[in-house]
């Protein structure tokens, strides 16, 4: 997928002067060994440096793995570790970082063989406290070569987010449309991240795509746009225009990439925008998401972020959808009550829904159609463009980052399902399964004033999430998730 880094990951071994530097090669080595057995060896570099106390040390080290391309680092504590230069190293390098320690291998040697980095983990997190480096510890953060292997493999999702996310510019197309103040959040969240964000205006993105009239680029994409949509393709003559939008979007980013390597973009697509353009640019915005680039809906830098996080962690598309209606109760009556291995309640469910967004290949069946809400208030034929269809069932992780209006973030997260049910409506829709979805939705989306969009992986990935929240700064008291009954929410009224 393109505008998604591939993460080299630098192993540096550690290793205190009163402990035997023999002892976190050998370990670092059987790391390296137990990696390449399970996971791609490509991924991972082991830095021929073991670190002592010296600070002289430590910037060979750094030196080494900048030189060799890592774009994050796991730090190894082999034996006990020296706490100033391995921390030292976390704040000298500019990527994201994790730290896991060795355990003792064998009761026959736990003289010379004793490495007490279960010790050194506890003073190393100390340090990092102290210089406020941020770095990624696992769960249980010692453990024997093969687990040390897949606590950094665990990592490689997190640090591709990260890593991207310090190098991600978002692109924002107009103000957000009246009555959406809830997708309009201060920007200042995103500087402390690194994000850098260019406002624009919908004004200069349509001269843009006027200027592209008759470009020779637009059959090509358009025979493209035809082929994906097969029979759906239900109104083709608003596919060239789609197509130069599309250029459009794409050329603005090449021109406006700056010094940034990764890019999302949050568009205006209401309510001017059918009037000026002609059409509705939900299919394109589908097409750049699938492609690796998030497009949001009204102008939501938060969701673009979100989405852009999510395609990082789970390396496929995702979606950015309104947390939208019920589920009648015909419907559950009908379709969903006992009728799957998991006993869903009623309130477990919603629909998600937007417009047209969501690409192709996360939807059971699509067709090319006109937009139905704005068609209520707007000629029909300037409101085409939409990809309509049923969202494809299985396991996904509803999530969002957001900034309050004082600049504070939140978040949040929620593994759940779509259900293989007939969502009997229009748009890209579904119906989505939470557990415990009614009392997640009161007691934490409302309580915390979350907007209506939320972003979708297809797939469980909330551990990666959750760890990617924490780096970026979100207090682990505004990470919400689900809570299981009987876990009651701060706030929650426990009479009712």
């Amino acid at each position: 997928m393109k505008n998604v880094p591939e993460v080299k990951i630098g192993l540096v071994g550690v290793s205190r002067d009163c402990f035997p530097a023999e002892l976190t090669k050998r370990r670092r080595a059987a790391v390296v060994e137990a990696y390449g057995k399970k996971y791609n060896s490509d991924e991972l570099y082991e830095c021929p440096i073991t670190i002592i106390e010296s600070e002289t040390d430590m910037e060979k080290a750094l030196d080494d793995v900048v030189k060799a391309g890592c774009q994050a680092l796991c730090v190894y504590l082999g034996n006990f570790g020296p706490e100033i230069s391995e921390t030292m190293l976390a704040q000298r390098f500019d990527g994201p970082v994790m730290f896991c320690a060795a355990a003792e291998e064998s009761q026959n040697d736990l003289s010379d063989g004793r490495g007490d980095a279960y010790c050194g983990m506890l003073n190393a997190s100390y340090n990092l406290s102290l210089r406020n480096v941020k770095a990624y510890i696992p769960s249980y953060p010692v453990g024997t070569a093969e687990e040390c292997a897949d606590m950094i493999h665990d990592f490689m999702p997190v640090a591709r987010a990260i890593y991207a996310v310090k190098n991600l510019k978002i692109f924002s197309f107009g103000p957000r449309p009246l009555n959406f103040l809830a997708c309009n959040a201060p920007i200042k969240c995103l500087y402390d991240m690194g994000i850098e964000i260019e406002e624009n205006s919908e004004l200069d993105l349509f001269e843009a795509f006027n200027n592209l009239e008759g470009d020779p680029r637009i059959d090509e994409v358009a025979k493209d746009m035809a082929k994906e949509l097969g029979n759906g393709n239900k109104i083709p003559e608003i596919i060239p225009k789609l197509a130069r939008y599309e250029l459009t979007l794409l050329d603005w980013i090449e021109k406006h990439k700056g010094s940034k390597k990764y890019f999302a973009i949050a568009g205006k697509c209401w309510p001017a925008f059918q009037t000026q353009f002609k059409f509705v640019p939900c299919y394109v915005n589908s097409r750049l998401t699938g492609s690796g680039i998030p497009v949001s809906c009204e102008v939501d830098i938060y969701g673009a972020l979100s989405e852009y996080i999510g395609t990082c962690i789970s390396q496929d598309a995702v979606t950015l959808l309104d947390i939208n209606n019920s589920v009648p109760d015909d419907m559950f009556e009908q379709s969903i009550k006992g009728k799957f291995d998991y006993d869903w309640k009623h309130t477990d469910l919603f629909m998600g829904f937007h417009c047209g967004n969501t690409c192709s290949s996360k939807l059971a069946n699509c067709e090319m159609k006109f937009q139905k809400i704005m068609a209520r208030s707007l000629p029909r034929e300037v409101t085409n463009g939409t990809l309509e269809g049923a969202i494809a069932p299985g396991d996904i992780t509803f999530y969002r980052l957001q900034s309050t209006a004082g600049s504070e973030l939140r978040a949040y997260a929620a593994e759940g399902k779509v259900l293989p049910v007939d969502p009997m409506s229009f748009g890209g829709i579904g119906v989505f399964a939470i557990p415990e979805m009614g009392r997640f939705y009161r007691h934490f989306l409302i309580e915390k004033n979350f907007p209506h969009h939320g972003a979708v992986m297809f797939g469980h990935y909330a551990k990666y999430l959750y760890e990617v929240y924490k780096y970026l700064g979100v207090a682990t008291d505004n990470i919400g998730f689900n809570r299981a009954a009987g876990d009651r929410y701060p706030g929650e009224n426990p009479w009712a």
